[in-house]
Parts: structure tokens; sequence; C-alpha cells
């Protein structure tokens, strides 16, 4: 099955920062794939892949799905394998100012001069049918190959059964949850999304699924059943609760850890590091030597930028990359819970695909002012659909179309015990993160 969509040009690249990491000619290569669109279907990564001996076979991988948290899970996951002493590759996306943030090796973002020869390289046994995300992953399948990483972590890029990083056999997939997205491609209820996203389960395989709803467990346990494979699910079989400050307790399979620190912010994180802890006991069981000391190192020393990142204290500004309903309500109940302040000042932009109305809400409950903006994309939604759907809600809110403005303008109105949360897209956080320094 093939469909092609229409899709933005690749995020980030007309930033400033972008321009001094990749060659003028590989930039405008790939601001050119950016234009081909969305590919659902395996052929044509398939076929580049095999012009180039089949990189991704060479390694050992873990495939992460799901809807939200796929990031920070394989974030923790890198973390915590890094600290063994094998070499790890990690491949995410998007970026949010520079694109060699996809593409890392025990943390260190391909060099400029390694991705202008790949991307030379990759051309050479390029067809016109593939797209930016399907170039960029054999991209980064290829150099995972050259660097001679041990494990590579990938986080899959929309729904998985006909994404392009499903061409590795993984060790282990994880479908950290499903809610609605994605719909005109991957289906317009949750049973649908579900099969699109189990996908990424393998003959004989493991699964680790944080997800709960019934209709969703239904399908992933029926592919497992039709697979040979085990469904390990956060709650039944995998356990973790917060113990104090920063403080988790995992029960696993056979481990538990105590004690363990998570620096990054969040409720919902907690969760993703109990994925990332039940990966770590499988790669066990299949003979990867990981300590009780690597656990604990790694797990202390996890960042994963724009993910309830604090850019500045006085006063307090947060960025979340948040682009659903699902992921807002997470954002919101971590505003609630997990931080203080007099009031709340939100700076939020969209991309035209996403349920704005949806995460407009749940902003609207616990927000004080609202500024609309818009990000420097495409595909950004207009500032009018904004508007509107901010004045169903009946919400406090002001519009300054520039992204930059809009929060020089929330600084303007925050006092210093106020917190200003800038949300709604990866792609305005990375604008923000390349436009101040706080």
């Amino acid at each position: 099955m093939r469909t092609i969509f229409t899709a933005p040009k690749p995020p980030g690249t007309t930033r400033s920062k972008q321009m001094h990491t990749i060659p003028p000619h590989s930039l405008e290569y790939l601001n050119r794939l950016g234009h081909r669109g969305i590919n659902l279907g395996l052929g044509p990564t398939a076929r580049l892949l095999q012009c180039l001996d089949n990189p991704q076979n060479h390694y050992t991988s873990i495939l992460v799905g799901g809807t939200n948290g796929k990031g920070s899970v394989a974030a923790i996951l890198a973390s915590i394998l890094e600290k063994t002493g094998k070499t790890i590759g990690l491949y995410t996306s998007p970026h949010l100012v520079d694109f060699r943030e996809r593409i890392r090796v025990n943390g260190r973002m391909i060099a400029p001069d390694r991705l202008h020869h790949l991307i030379e390289r990759v051309r050479e046994e390029g067809r016109d049918d593939v797209t930016f995300f399907e170039f960029t992953t054999a991209l980064a399948f290829l150099h995972f190959c050259l660097a001679g990483v041990d494990i590579a972590i990938c986080e899959v890029g929309m729904g998985g059964r006909l994404d392009a990083t499903n061409l590795v056999i993984p060790e282990a997939s994880v479908i950290t949850n499903v809610s609605l997205e994605h719909r005109e491609y991957l289906g317009n209820d949750l049973p649908s999304i579900a099969w699109e996203k189990g996908g990424i389960i393998k003959e004989g395989g493991t699964c680790i699924t944080a997800a709960t709803q019934p209709a969703v467990i239904d399908v992933l346990e029926g592919i497992c059943l039709d697979r040979g494979a085990r469904l390990l699910r956060y709650g039944r079989d995998i356990k973790i609760r917060k113990t104090g400050t920063g403080k988790i307790f995992y029960r696993g399979l056979k481990e538990t850890f105590g004690n363990l620190h998570l620096p990054l912010a969040g409720r919902h994180q907690v969760t993703n590091a109990a994925l990332a802890l039940a990966v770590v006991e499988i790669l066990g069981r299949k003979g990867w030597v990981i300590d009780r000391h690597a656990v604990f190192e790694g797990m202390r020393d996890v960042r994963w930028e724009g993910r309830l990142e604090m850019l500045c204290h006085d006063p307090q500004i947060i960025v979340d990359g948040a682009h659903n309903p699902a992921g807002m309500s997470a954002l919101c109940r971590s505003l609630v819970a997990d931080f203080s302040y007099e009031r709340l000042i939100c700076v939020f932009g969209v991309m035209t695909d996403k349920d704005m109305g949806g995460m407009l809400r749940k902003l609207a409950g616990i927000a004080n002012h609202i500024i609309l903006t818009r990000p420097r994309e495409d595909r950004a939604s207009q500032m009018d659909n904004l508007e509107g759907a901010a004045e169903r809600l009946g919400v406090s809110y002001e519009i300054i179309p520039e992204a930059k403005r809009a929060v020089e303008r929330a600084l303007a109105l925050a006092g210093t015990k106020d917190l200003i949360c800038i949300t709604g897209s990866l792609y305005l956080v990375g604008e923000i993160k390349n436009s101040f320094s706080f």
C-alpha cells in the first residue's frame, strides 16, 4: 500500500543555526525532499536500504512507537544503555533547532562533515519516490552501521506498520500509548490506530505498552496472539511509583530498582521510565549485560529537551512540545501538580492538522491568559482559526502572530511569581529556543 500526502518541509531548516551545521547544497536537497509528502509504504525505503547493503541488519535495534512519550522513552533507554560502555545509537524526530539532533551516537549528534558525506552517499542510491523521512531514516541506519553501534534505539515517525523505521527487526517493541491522532492517515477510531501502531510487533517478539483502553489492548493482544509475541503491560506486568521528589521505585518482571532519580519533570515521565526499564530487563534476558550501576547512573543523567523543560526561573519559563489533546492533558496535570505559581500565562501555537480546539480547551481550564501565535512553518495554523477556537471557549486571550514577540509580550505581563508556558508544537518550542538565550 502506498499513499502520498502533502507534507511540510523538514522542520527547522529555515532557522539560522541550521545554516551552520549542514552545507547549503545538502540543506537544499533535504528541503526538496520535504515537499515530496508522507509515504505510507515500506517499498521505497526497503529498496534504498538494500542498495546500501541493509545497514539496519548489522546491529541490535529497539523500536519505540505510540502517540505520546516516544522520544522520552527512547532518551531514557539510551542514557541507561550508554552507561554500559556499549555504543548506542538514537534516532528521533522531529528536531528542535538542528537537524543533526535526530541522529546521535552515545549522546553526540552526527558531525556536520559526516552528515554531508552520508547525504551524498545516500543520494547516489536514492530514487525519485523517497521522501524526507525515508531518506533521513536511511541516513540514520547507515551512520549507526558505520559507527559500529551495538544497539540502535529508533523512534517511530508516524503510526508504525508502514513507517520507514519498521524495517528493523527489534529485540523489543514499545507502544507507549494510543490516542486519536493523524486520523487522515491512520484511521478514525482507536482500534484502527492501535492496529497501525501494533504493526511494529514482530513474529515471536516482545511488545511493552502503557496503553490502558480496552479497545486498544484487545487489538494489541490480538496482534501478539497472531504473531506468537508477548505483550507486557504497564500496571500489570511492570509497576512504578514515585517515592519522593524526583525519586521512583520500579518493580518489573524479575528486577526491582528503588531510589532511582528521574530528572525529567512531569508525572507522565514516570510511566515512560517504567517502559524504558522494562526494555532493559528484556535485553538482560537476551544476554546483554546491564548492571545496576548503569541503570542508576543512566536514569540520573537523562536529558530530553523541549519536554517540560525549564528555560528560566525568574520568571519561570517552561517549554513543552505537547501537540495533541492527550499530550496537553499530561502537561496540564503536571503544571497543576508539580509547579508553584500565582498566574499561568501560556503562549500557544499549533499545526493546522492538530485538534487545536481540544488542546485549547485543556489549557483554558488552568491558564489565566493565553497568547495565540504562529510558528514559522508552512503547516502552522492560521491566526483566524486559532482565534475562532479561543472565542468559542470564552478564554482570556490575545493574538501576536510572530512567536518571538508573543514570548516578549508574555515576559512583559509576567511577574516574578508567575509561570510562562510555551506549548502546542515542537516547532514552536524549537523556534523559541533558537530565538532566546535565557
